[in-house]
């Protein structure tokens, strides 16, 4: 069958785009606390003397706030007072103030992934990055630009700090909680001794064993033995169960104090339900729920010129590297069926407005794993719209599933082609993707779509608006629900 140009015009239509508006962040976020309500009867005169008084520490606090800031990571954020719009029927969730040098201070240094970059630089804005460059306005409209970040895929420890903080059922008191974040920046305090080879097990558990000694020592976690404490790990879950003998990574996870508390994680190990995956951070975090809404009716009406595409670095130093053989069946399918990125000339990490324009035109996006089995492009192609096509079952079996469509359902929303078959050269990527009718592919991208509010994060401190719930208010829900059911066993 033919390769056709898709018309989407005829698929479900979201709300229409309406006049932004972006919630600013306070410094000190409110935290959830009984209310006391106090009745005082006035004359007329105290009344209104009381009334200037009011009208005059409002001016006075407005301009206060004006001039103060919150620096996370080197990112400033405008200070507006906020209130708790909700019940909290799911929880509360109580933020442990660390030392600094669990968190914030590790973030001092230069990138070990790119020294070009200084930290503060790279996790600037909240974690997000910095704004995208201008090019990016002849890729997207510009309605849609102030979303994009160039955000590191190893942010997650930041924004899930941020947010947390912000959130309308935080409490100030560890007696009513029902879940303990540990604002820990794990993957920041591994990542410093992660790539020195003469670097010691002391060394490389330092940070790690600090922290637990100084959590042993907290009365709630004493009580549950960390039954009901999370934190969220920026880095895959294989950096931190160093064995003995062994020379990569921290033994994090498998210390002692570490079995009972949930990680959220950007790759889980699938034989440990500890672990909990959640979506890599990519570049959009939109501003609310109707900018996301905007965004969904523009990658879903997108005119998609390329049957398929494919973004990545190949490595000429691995036998028989698989990334090779994507490059030459998208070579041998030809410019206008599809084409690439390479990532080694084109710098990919913090996201890149020829990546993003390769999957806006793309119907189809390539995804062999990366340096493990999941891959931060997979979350950059969905949220382009375009469906992906899978080549390890174990980019999306047993990881994201807070977040994924159930499994079973995985034809919905993605294709699988056997990377055996493709060695063999007994499967034709090109030929596979061509089978998929028009109808078909109509539907899984409608539905890839609709996955899209489920992967971002937000860029506003307190969510999306509207009821529409991110990546991170599921995965709050989630760690709500998870200990609710534990409490039965440990209680």
């Amino acid at each position: 069958m033919g390769y056709c140009t898709l018309n989407t015009s005829s698929g479900p239509k979201f709300k229409p785009r309406q006049r932004l508006k972006v919630d600013h962040d306070p410094i000190y976020p409110p935290v959830h606390k009984d209310k006391i309500t106090i009745t005082i009867l006035l004359t007329p005169f105290n009344r209104a003397a009381l009334v200037l008084a009011i009208i005059s520490i409002q001016i006075f606090v407005h301009i206060y706030l004006s001039n103060l800031y919150l620096s996370v990571g080197d990112g400033f954020l405008p200070l507006i007072p906020a209130s708790v719009t909700t019940s909290c029927r799911e929880g509360l969730v109580y933020v442990y103030e660390l030392p600094k040098s669990f968190n914030t201070d590790l973030l001092s240094g230069r990138d070990a992934l790119d020294n070009r970059f200084m930290i503060s630089e790279v996790y600037a804005n909240a974690g997000f990055g910095p704004q995208v460059s201008s090019e990016f306005t002849s890729i997207i409209p510009s309605r849609f630009v102030s979303a994009w970040y160039a955000t590191d895929q190893f942010a997650a420890e930041l924004i899930f700090h941020r947010r947390m903080l912000y959130h309308q059922c935080r409490t100030s008191d560890p007696t009513i909680a029902t879940a303990f974040y540990v604002p820990f920046y794990v993957g920041f305090a591994v990542d410093r001794h992660l790539w020195n080879k003469t670097a010691t097990p002391e060394q490389r558990d330092q940070d790690c064993s600090l922290l637990l000694r100084w959590l042993r020592d907290q009365p709630p976690f004493r009580r549950s033995n960390g039954h009901d404490h999370f934190l969220t790990v920026s880095r895959i879950t294989w950096n931190f169960r160093r064995q003995p003998g062994e020379n990569w990574g921290s033994s994090f996870f498998v210390m002692p104090e570490m079995q009972n508390v949930t990680r959220l994680i950007i790759e889980r190990s699938p034989w440990d339900d500890m672990d909990v995956a959640i979506p890599y951070p990519t570049s959009f975090h939109p501003q609310s729920a109707m900018q996301l809404r905007d965004w969904q009716n523009f990658v879903l009406e997108q005119d998609r010129r390329i049957l398929f595409g494919f973004a990545g670095a190949t490595r000429p130093k691995i036998r028989g590297d698989f990334r090779i053989l994507l490059n030459r069946s998208c070579e041998e399918a030809g410019p206008v069926a599809c084409q690439s990125v390479d990532c080694t000339i084109i710098k990919c990490l913090h996201g890149s407005a020829e990546t993003l324009d390769l999957f806006l035109n793309s119907n189809f996006c390539l995804q062999p794993k990366g340096d493990s089995l999941t891959r931060r492009s997979v979350f950059d192609c969905i949220i382009a719209g375009a469906v992906p096509v899978f080549f390890w079952r174990g980019t999306t079996r047993d990881q994201h599933s807070w977040f994924l469509p159930k499994e079973g359902k995985e034809d919905e929303w993605s294709v699988f082609i056997d990377r055996k078959k493709v060695r063999r050269g007994s499967i034709n990527i090109r030929e596979v993707l061509e089978g998929i009718g028009e109808e078909k592919l109509r539907k899984m991208r409608e539905r890839v779509v609709d996955m899209i509010p489920r992967l971002v994060y937000a860029a506003g401190a307190r969510g999306l608006g509207e009821g529409m719930d991110d990546a991170f208010d599921i995965a709050l829900k989630g760690i709500f629900a998870r200990f609710e059911e534990q409490q039965k066993r440990w209680r």
